[in-house]
């Protein structure tokens, strides 16, 4: 079997927003299969900042797409958080809804902004790129 028949590999997604419509707004610009060569996959949605530490700290996630917006922990502090207190944390890509909040993003250390509303021809895209760059890092050492 060559690499271009090689199935991709499933990959977890988990999505934080505490607003429902914002989590369904990704999920369905996103899809279950952002490109050919990643997915397909799994979501795990979480509401609060506390649902996020626990799923990330069981481990398994392969990227985190954080509400920057979300109430009352934004995704921009949270991913700060992941950043200091995880070892080998997911990728992030932080939703935003205003340009000049790129900044905040680079500070937090997110990988990946995507702007508010969710554009379903940029979402696949970014989030297959950081699918496919999350696959060639390597392991965190002990």
């Amino acid at each position: 079997m060559s690499a271009a028949e090689t199935p991709a590999a499933p990959a977890t997604v988990l999505l934080y927003s505490h607003r429902p419509e914002v989590r369904d707004a990704v999920r369905t610009a996103v899809g279950r299969r952002p490109a050919a060569d990643v997915g397909p996959l799994t979501w795990v949605e979480c509401a609060t900042a506390a649902e996020v530490v626990a799923a990330v700290d069981a481990g398994g996630i392969d990227l985190c797409v954080l509400d920057g917006e979300a109430q009352p922990t934004g995704g921009i502090a949270l991913t700060r958080q992941l950043e200091v207190e995880v070892a080998d944390r997911p990728a992030v890509c932080l939703l935003i809804a205003r340009q000049p909040d790129r900044w905040l993003a680079h500070w937090s250390r997110a990988e990946a902004t995507l702007p508010l509303p969710v554009d379903p021809l940029v979402a696949p895209r970014v989030v297959a790129d950081l699918l496919r760059s999350a696959a060639r890092r390597p392991a965190a050492r002990p």
